[in-house]
């Protein structure tokens, strides 16, 4: 006889623990699904704008859900991706590529995952030199010159942590201007190990085994800087392939309603794989939060016992 669980959650960044730590609070029988405990959140270098903390890194807050969630009776399965999810008759099906799951309810805080550049020589260098995370391989790079691809947030926060690392970094954005925030731009600015070039196109990533130059266009030429890492940083994307059947907005986001709803009954979305206004981690939680407790109440008012 198949297991069937009150609640499947897929992700376990802020949306996905928070949600998973309501649902265990009002004795909902829950399973989460992730690649890991984190999410985006874990990528973060220094983070100051979350509630309680004046500052706290990334990895040390997803230390922190793990802990927290760790207090309570809640399984875990990492290391799991979805597939895909489907609803027969009351029935939702979870299916990941080792499992399929079936529960009474489900909610999906995949979160985004990072956009590639489309560049030459792109997948041939990815984890030879050229990755999408400086938080997890900066470390990797001491001493060498860096290139980060992008001007928002992102990209402004993985240079700061590379200008601490490396010997010199380069930040290639596609604007006329850096973007962000300021108060990043200004940090920035403090450094003298770093060359922003504005109006830039990353064309080419070369090199033998591992990456040794970038080849950019700007304004019709093309030059070539000597690096030997590349930190993709040029923004996000929904990690809602699996989700057929449930509606998205031209970018890939869930749409949700007010109470995280989807369209498909039984089946809701929190966090910044959503359409929810801003993609922030406080944001993120107080979704989950409330995606639990409208799981909760969707179960109870058709008389399912929790």
């Amino acid at each position: 006889m198949k297991k069937t669980y009150d609640l499947i959650i897929i992700g376990a960044g802020p949306a996905g623990i928070t949600a998973a730590i309501y649902a265990a609070r009002k004795k909902m029988n829950c399973l989460v699904v992730t690649l890991d405990i984190g999410g985006q959140a874990a990528w973060s270098s220094d983070i100051e704008n979350y509630t309680g903390y004046q500052f706290i890194s990334g990895m040390e807050l997803a230390s922190k859900f793990e802990e927290h969630i760790k207090k309570y009776d809640v399984e875990v399965r990492e290391n799991e991706a979805v597939k895909e999810v489907w609803k027969e008759n009351a029935t939702v099906c979870v299916k990941t590529e080792k499992n399929t799951y079936f529960s009474r309810a489900v909610i999906i805080a995949s979160g985004k995952k990072s956009k590639t550049l489309g560049a030459a020589g792109e997948t041939e260098f990815k984890n030879k030199g050229l990755t999408y995370c400086a938080t997890c391989d900066g470390p990797l790079f001491e001493g060498k010159k860096v290139a980060v691809v992008g001007g928002g947030n992102s990209a402004l926060d993985a240079a700061l942590q590379l200008l601490r690392i490396a010997k010199q970094v380069y930040v290639i954005n596609v604007l006329e201007e850096l973007g962000g925030d300021a108060v990043m731009r200004e940090k920035l600015e403090v450094f003298k190990n770093v060359t922003v070039i504005n109006n830039a196109e990353v064309t080419k990533i070369s090199g033998q085994k591992m990456v040794e130059s970038i080849t950019y266009k700007k304004a019709a030429k093309e030059s070539e800087l000597s690096v030997q890492g590349v930190f993709v940083e040029i923004g996000l994307i929904p990690n809602s392939d699996f989700a057929t059947g449930i509606n998205k907005n031209e970018q890939g986001e869930i749409l949700v309603d007010a109470q995280t709803q989807t369209n498909v009954p039984g089946i809701f979305a929190a966090g910044d794989v959503t359409s929810v206004f801003e993609k922030q981690i406080i944001i993120a939680a107080g979704e989950g939060a409330k995606a639990a407790l409208k799981v909760f109440r969707y179960l109870t008012a058709f008389g399912e016992k929790i």
